[in-house]
Order: C-alpha cells, then sequence, then structure tokens
C-alpha cells in the first residue's frame, strides 16, 4: 500500500455528517452506512457544492450552488475519459502537481469536495527475525475523535453505453513529514473546517488561493496504531478493524507470530 491513501474508515451518521458539515441536500440516497474498511471503486461519502441539477456542466455557471451529500465512486474518471478503468488509477492526486495534471486540473478548479472520515490506514513494513519482511497495518486518526475532511475532486462522465452519468472521487495526497511520517511515504491532505466554504466555492478558481487552503493531515493533530492485519482482506468490515492491537500481539493470531516491534 506504499505510496497512496488507499483505505479508510467512516461511521459517522447521516444526522452527524449533515449537521457538522451544513448539507442543505442529501443526495446520498441509501449509501450512508457505517465503512470500516472503504477501498478503491467503493461508493464513498463526500460533500461538495454546485447547483442541484443531476448532471449538467451547462447550469454550473448560472445556477447558487447547493451543499450536498452525495455517493461518489472512489477512482476518478475525467469527463474526456474512453473508459471507466482509468478511475482505477486515479485513486489519489499528488498535491505538487494536481494543479496542472490533465487528469485533475479542471477538478481542481472548480469541483472540489470533501471526504469526511475516521480516519486512514497504511502499511508499515517491518523485519521480521529470520523471516521475509512483514507489513503492519496502523490506523491513524485525529487524537481529538474529530471527523477528517479529507480534501478530494469529483468528476461527472457519461457512460457513452447509457447516456448515464457517473460521479467518481480522488483522494489529495502529500509527502509525509510528519511526526508518524516514518509509517507510510504519503499521507492525504486535509482541509479546516474554517477554510470548507472557500475549498467547496465552485467560484473560487485562483489556483495559488485554493493551493493555501489544503493542509498535510499530521500537524502534530494525528496518533497511529497498530491494528489487525484482518483490514488486508476488504470483505472485512466491521469496528474490530479500528482496535488497537493488545500486548503487541495481532488479535487471533498465535503468541508471538504478530509481534511488532
Amino acid at each position: 500500500m506504499g505510496g497512496m491513501c488507499g483505505r479508510y474508515s467512516l461511521s459517522r451518521t447521516r444526522r452527524e455528517l449533515i449537521e457538522q458539515f451544513h448539507v442543505q441536500l442529501d443526495a446520498a440516497g441509501d449509501a450512508v452506512r457505517p465503512d470500516y474498511n472503504i477501498a478503491p471503486t467503493k461508493e464513498v461519502l463526500a460533500v461538495l457544492a454546485r447547483p442541484p441539477q443531476e448532471e449538467t456542466h451547462a447550469a454550473e455557471a448560472s445556477v447558487p450552488a447547493v451543499r450536498q451529500l452525495r455517493a461518489l465512486r472512489w477512482g476518478l474518471v475525467p469527463s474526456w475519459a474512453k473508459d471507466v478503468k482509468i478511475g482505477n488509477r486515479l485513486i489519489n492526486a499528488r498535491a505538487e502537481t494536481v494543479h496542472e495534471k490533465p487528469s485533475f486540473r479542471r477538478a481542481f478548479a472548480k469541483r472540489r469536495c470533501l471526504l469526511p472520515a475516521d480516519g486512514f490506514y497504511e502499511w508499515y513494513t517491518m523485519e521480521r527475525n529470520g523471516g521475509r519482511p512483514a507489513k503492519q497495518p496502523f490506523f491513524i486518526r485525529p487524537r481529538d475523535g474529530a471527523v477528517m475532511a479529507m480534501a478530494g475532486l469529483y468528476e461527472l462522465w457519461r457512460s457513452p453505453e447509457d447516456d448515464q452519468w457517473l460521479w467518481t472521487c480522488t483522494i489529495i495526497t502529500t509527502q509525509a513529514s510528519d511526526d508518524v511520517g516514518r509509517i507510510h511515504d504519503r499521507m492525504p491532505m486535509v482541509v479546516r473546517p474554517d477554510d470548507w466554504d472557500a475549498w467547496l466555492d465552485p467560484a473560487l478558481t485562483d489556483v495559488a488561493r485554493v493551493r493555501d487552503l489544503l493542509t498535510p493531515a499530521m500537524s502534530g493533530t494525528m496518533e497511529a496504531y497498530p491494528v489487525s492485519r484482518a483490514v488486508n482482506n476488504v470483505k472485512n468490515n466491521g469496528p474490530e478493524l479500528l482496535q488497537p492491537l493488545t500486548d503487541g500481539h495481532i488479535p487471533g493470531e498465535n503468541s508471538g507470530s504478530g509481534t511488532l516491534f
């Protein structure tokens, strides 16, 4: 998993999300349910601001933007893409180049979103005595239990087959240079609550101003702890995935086989 943000958790209720992000239009349908092992290509919850019409790029300019809660497919498909599969490679956008890459620059200018999360997973490669290196998953979350608002971009793509609109998104990441940087080399960017209005405003298109709204996720406010390797399998899903390992051993494994350090 090195080099990207590829898994995270979100267990907040619909009411919590609507209140916290001042959502005016709940368009998430039945997608609001706890997911402790969110992986690429899954439906994820996003907060964004745009006119209430379902699709149309044309309406963006003339109708006031409304803050919405929506379900988007994780893995951005640019509007010009020929095939939806490109989204599998575009689950993250590098903060260093997001404003200039053809896949992301139009979305960065006016289709920005927030991706709420409890926290995210990263894998740390550990040396095992006499064995192969083992990857130990860690969960990284705000120390104060607040929701993370990961910085994202979204796009609308019209399927040439059935003319349906597909909504997709990506998470913006940056170089990790923080107190838990030893675990991983990239981490998600977040947007502070005071900057949510500006980040979501489709009328704010000044690239330099938009870039100033991004903050690395750590900044001394996060904690990281080892969790069970059950998270490695996307089929495993439940609050137990967020439980810290006890006594340095991985729950459910034979004593000694899961020692951390």
